[in-house]
């Protein structure tokens, strides 16, 4: 006979393949993820049937939704690399590739090679800039973007293209207006200015109850008139970088958002 013991120190009989447990994917995040990306598909569509109205509330949700993706792995710790990466792809669709096709087919097309030179500006600028993104997350103070982030850059196309379509506007009379939107938000994104980041406000800790009462009181000014209201909330904050940046140059604060690197060579000296 045998004892217990011996018999559980026993190895595993010759032959017998022992499978590793397979990794899975999250799949709460993922579908905020995944939300995201049907946005800007959903914009995409809906500019290619002239409904562009829609189209800019399909890039609104997807700003929405991309906002919630991170906060929820973070809230139910299932942050993954996989949903890193596929948070990127969507945003490369919805905040990139999205409002470049937009406002090429709503205002850009009629300035022929301008046109779509201005909307490939503004589409390679997106992906230089989530490509930044990516590589400096560990160095970059995280009280700010280093650079206009690109949600907020697809609103202000978005946006101006919204509003001028509610007020009956066509794209054919503000064409070289749509243009200077366009190649503004591109190349804020590429730009080393700060942007506020919003990633310092803790959603679990209690506010006072007027901090709830002007939350109440925001929502009810924005249904007053969204597309005016919104756009003029992303044009004050597109705006606010440069004003960050010249008073901290004012000031003779440093003005990367670079905090620390340990790659050679020192970006610190990169960014200024």
């Amino acid at each position: 006979m045998h004892d217990g013991t011996e018999s559980q120190n026993q190895t595993p009989t010759e032959g017998i393949v022992v499978r590793k447990r397979r990794k899975g994917i999250y799949i709460l995040p993922n579908l905020f993820t995944l939300a995201a990306l049907f946005g800007g598909f959903y914009a995409v569509v809906m500019a290619m049937n002239g409904r562009f109205d829609q189209a800019a509330v399909g890039v609104f949700c997807a700003m929405v939704l991309d906002s919630l993706d991170g906060r929820v792995a973070r809230m139910t710790n299932t942050q993954s690399a996989f949903g890193e990466q596929m948070d990127s792809l969507s945003d490369m669709v919805s905040f990139g590739a999205a409002p470049a096709l937009i406002a090429y087919v709503w205002g850009l097309k009629g300035l022929g090679r301008w046109g779509w030179i201005a909307a490939f500006v503004y589409c390679a600028c997106a992906a230089l800039r989530l490509a930044r993104f990516n590589v400096n997350t560990a160095v970059v103070d995280k009280r700010y973007f280093q650079g206009l982030p690109s949600p907020a850059a697809a609103a202000l196309v978005a946006g101006f293209i919204w509003v001028m379509n509610d007020m009956g506007v066509t794209g054919e009379d503000v064409s070289w207006a749509t243009f200077a939107v366009a190649l503004y938000a591109g190349l804020t994104m590429v730009t080393n200015v700060p942007f506020y980041s919003f990633k310092d406000v803790q959603m679990k800790k209690s506010v006072p109850f007027a901090v709830i009462v002007l939350i109440a009181l925001g929502i009810a000014v924005i249904n007053i008139d969204p597309p005016i209201v919104l756009f003029a909330l992303f044009v004050v904050y597109g705006l606010s970088g440069y004003a960050v940046y010249g008073w901290r140059r004012f000031k003779g604060h440093p003005t990367s958002v670079i905090s620390t690197s340990t790659d050679e060579p020192d970006e610190r000296g990169l960014h200024k």
